[in-house]
């Protein structure tokens, strides 16, 4: 190719107008804009999925601003490397200089300690903090630090915005001019891209190159020939995060411990975070085993805590422990369809009342109102189970939670039967 630059790198806009996406946070009259506009924009977090733009954005608000920019990435800076950085944005406020912008890519794996290096600078105004993350910050980021940072939340980019940073890369690229491209079709392109625009751009640029040598067009067809053949060399660059933790996910939840426990290998020398992994296992523990299996959860749950005051590289015998346990144990959707039908009830049906025997009678008043009169307490009587209604009136008998097919859940399946007759239809 003419040019070393990446397609994606070429790309990048240099002007807030020509930035693509994220309309509610930087659109006009948007929150973000209008502090960039008046030149006075508080640290904060962009926290969204890889390929939508976050550190385009950091870069193009310290243009607009006309400061000073200093870039670290997580990855590769430790206390050391922030300080120095740092210094030099103290020694700028001593000569009365315009306050830096320091961008940290991918926030999130910076340590406690590390973050901590961040909060005096953020409290003097040394810096404007800008941290990019594809974590939940709520909880990657320490409270402290989090308190002193607006939060912005970058969203996917949509099928029109990705075709429209298709048709600006062959427009405006000088290269992409010169050799001519077409792109005839679009779809294999965005569903390759899983809503990331640099992973849309690296494609675009691969399949160029395959389209100069074989004088054709870019179709769907001549894309999945071309990106299939060559996607292994994405990989190190974490470009399949989402389409690897689904392969994970399902793998666990289908009980294949093998697929599972490779594709958790995969994640680990992909450099995946190991407490975003363990999350994710919590959240299966409930979703797909719930139930049939309640030991799962807490062995989860236990997991998480392991894998965060062992580290690594130790933390990945315990995610590998529960992952196998986790694919290999019973499962079960029940919980996870339970509180799916109850919030669609709600919804539909609104507030109904609280039948008044359910209800608190912390005042005369509503003792006199007759509040929980009728409540009779199940621990009063026989195997701590009286039958009275504890729905609003208007749902009575509808049943939310179905027991899954499974031994442990038929046990409370019987025993429901048992407790309420027919009522709920167990």
């Amino acid at each position: 190719m003419a040019t070393r630059i990446p397609l994606a790198e070429r790309m990048r806009p240099k002007k807030l107008a020509d930035y693509v996406g994220q309309q509610h946070i930087v659109g006009e009259g948007a929150a973000l804009r209008s502090a960039i506009q008046q030149k006075s924009i508080p640290s904060m977090i962009l926290w969204g999925p890889p390929g939508v733009g976050k550190t385009t954005l950091a870069l193009l608000i310290a243009d607009a601003l006309d400061r000073p920019f200093y870039s670290l990435s997580a990855i590769q800076s430790g206390v050391k490397e922030v300080r120095e950085v740092l210094e030099k944005a103290e020694q700028l406020r001593q000569f009365n200089q315009e306050q830096p912008v320091l961008f940290i890519d991918e926030i999130h794996r910076f340590s406690k300690s590390q973050q901590d290096s961040l909060l005096g600078a953020v409290e003097r105004g040394t810096v404007t903090l800008v941290g990019a993350t594809t974590e939940n910050p709520s909880f990657e980021v320490i409270s402290a630090l989090l308190s002193r940072c607006q939060v912005y939340v970058l969203q996917e980019l949509s099928k029109e915005e990705l075709v429209r940073i298709i048709d600006q890369a062959v427009e405006n690229d000088e290269y992409l001019q010169q050799q001519q491209i077409k792109v005839e079709e679009s779809e294999a392109l965005l569903q390759l891209s899983g809503g990331d625009a640099r992973k849309l751009l690296n494609n675009l640029e691969l399949v160029t190159q395959a389209a100069i040598q074989e004088k054709k067009p870019i179709t769907n067809d001549f894309v999945s020939k071309h990106v299939q053949q060559n996607r292994v060399r994405y990989d190190k660059t974490g470009d399949q995060h989402y389409d690897i933790i689904s392969a994970f996910i399902k793998s666990i939840r289908g009980s294949d411990p093998n697929a599972a426990v490779y594709w958790l290998a995969r994640m680990i020398e992909g450099g995946e975070d190991p407490k975003f992994i363990a999350r994710r296992l919590i959240i299966l523990a409930s979703e797909d085993i719930g139930n049939a299996n309640p030991n799962a959860l807490l062995l989860a749950n236990n997991c998480f805590q392991a894998v965060n005051v062992v580290g690594w590289p130790e933390s990945r015998i315990m995610l590998s422990q529960t992952v196998t346990y986790l694919a290999s144990s019973a499962k079960s959707n029940a919980a996870y369809e339970a509180i799916n039908k109850a919030q669609s009830l709600v919804k539909k049906t609104g507030n109904l009342s609280v039948p008044f025997h359910l209800r608190n009678a912390p005042t005369k008043l509503m003792k006199d109102l007759d509040y929980g009169t009728e409540y009779q307490y199940a621990h009063g009587f026989p195997g701590n189970f009286v039958q009275q209604e504890y729905m609003p009136d208007e749902l009575s008998g509808r049943k939310l939670y179905d027991p899954g097919k499974n031994a442990a859940e038929e046990k409370l399946r019987q025993s429901l039967r048992a407790k309420w007759n027919e009522k709920y239809g167990y």
